[in-house]
């Protein structure tokens, strides 16, 4: 079997472990499926064609390029769906979470959508896609079939990508940012702003579902995993792209999730808590343009913070290795105490969260205890777990509108 198709196999034994459980339905197993390798996509195969336009939105397509080589696709959208003069307006930045994209902000329709909400309100929106994903898997030098072009983790994506995408922005508007994100989005920003960094490019930043802490994370599938090194067997094995979107898993679900009576929203269930507001039909709009791509490394740094219960720098679990890279035998700590207490930031957190957990916000939310109180907003929803930050049918009144209205304070 290639290696490729344990992965997607694994990837498949995961997916109807979570959907049987929270059914209680028995489905067939799939033992191996042909997965074909993800390459840069055709000039005329892009976000804003696919996802923007055809809902009546101006959009531009961007690329930038990462000090190590990567050449990150971003959209544009300068201006709502009525029109308008762009320019002036306030630049936002929408960060996605692990295995997304830039989509994740465009799966509901126009009227709740956090995209076309911010830019049929006046803002100059724009949506990041990390290095990996479909539409920012080229390089300046490596392939996506190259090793060396998966050894990264999120560590990069502070160091790297969060950077060369703020700083775009910030050079071709000419104004400062506001910045969103959700999941990985807000770690990466958490333990950039520790390090002091990029504040200066920023306005203020709302965090969905935030994450820096992640021990007592209590998601049976990603604690399981993690507790089973899962990510480092399949590292020790050689595969170094995690890839769950094997056509003939996707091809699977989305025949599963048609059939009348089953209800898919359990499948996200397994993974991201009980989502108390999402309309059965978005799983078969989210199958049609994710999951994506990471490292495995990425996957195995995440892992360390779930079973260590700490926000540190990847740890090569060698003193000398450690040595290497941080002159020091143990990791760096991102130091959440250390964010400037007179940076805007609006959280969001939600009561049935299985991946940004209660107890790990809370432990963040201690660590910005000195924040000063008119620059730190604090949203809690009893029943929201970690998908309806992005696809709830109710996330435009009960947090885009406090967000977008925190960010018009700034």
């Amino acid at each position: 079997m290639k290696t490729s198709d344990i992965s997607a196999s694994i990837t498949l034994v995961i997916l109807f472990f979570g959907l049987a459980q929270a059914t209680r339905t028995k489905f067939f197993s799939v033992k191996s499926q042909n997965v074909t390798t993800k390459f840069a996509p055709e000039a005329t195969d892009g976000i804003c064609s696919s996802m923007v336009e055809t809902r009546g939105y101006t959009c531009e397509e961007h690329t930038v390029t990462t000090q190590d080589g990567y050449i990150l696709s971003m959209q544009r959208i300068p201006v709502g769906q009525s029109g308008g003069t762009p320019g002036n307006r306030p630049p936002v930045l929408l960060q996605h979470g692990l295995l997304m994209d830039g989509i994740t902000w465009l799966l509901l329709p126009p009227e709740q959508s956090l995209a076309f909400l911010l830019a049929d309100t006046g803002f100059d929106v724009w949506l990041a896609n990390t290095r990996g994903t479909k539409y920012s898997r080229q390089h300046t030098s490596l392939s996506p079939g190259d090793p060396a072009y998966w050894n990264w983790s999120w560590d990069e994506l502070v160091k790297y990508d969060l950077p060369a995408t703020i700083q775009y922005v910030h050079d071709l508007t000419g104004q400062k940012l506001h910045y969103v994100g959700h999941s990985l989005g807000t770690l990466i920003a958490l333990a950039s702003f520790s390090k002091d960094q990029l504040l200066n490019l920023l306005r203020s930043a709302a965090l969905l579902s935030p994450i820096a802490y992640a021990g007592q994370m209590t998601s049976p599938l990603a604690r399981n995993a993690a507790e089973n090194y899962v990510a480092e067997g399949l590292s020790k094995i050689g595969i170094y792209e995690f890839d769950p979107t094997g056509q003939g898993v996707i091809k699977v679900l989305k025949s599963i999730c048609g059939k009348p009576g089953v209800d898919c929203t359990n499948l996200l269930t397994a993974f991201t808590g009980k989502n108390c507001c999402l309309d059965p039909s978005i799983v078969n709009v989210f199958l049609e343009h994710e999951p994506q791509s990471t490292a495995t490394k990425n996957m195995i740094h995440l892992s360390q913070m779930i079973r260590e219960g700490t926000i540190t720098m990847y740890d090569y679990k060698d003193e000398d290795a450690n040595r290497e890279h941080y002159g020091q035998p143990t990791p760096p700590i991102y130091n959440m105490t250390s964010i400037p207490s007179d940076f805007p930031l609006f959280l969001s957190y939600g009561g049935a969260d299985a991946l940004s957990d209660v107890k790990d916000v809370k432990l963040l939310l201690g660590s910005l205890k000195d924040h000063e109180g008119d620059k730190l907003v604090v949203q809690y929803r009893d029943d929201y777990a970690h998908a309806d930050y992005v696809m709830a049918e109710n996330a435009k009144q009960d947090v885009y509108d406090p967000l977008m209205a925190f960010f018009k304070l700034q």
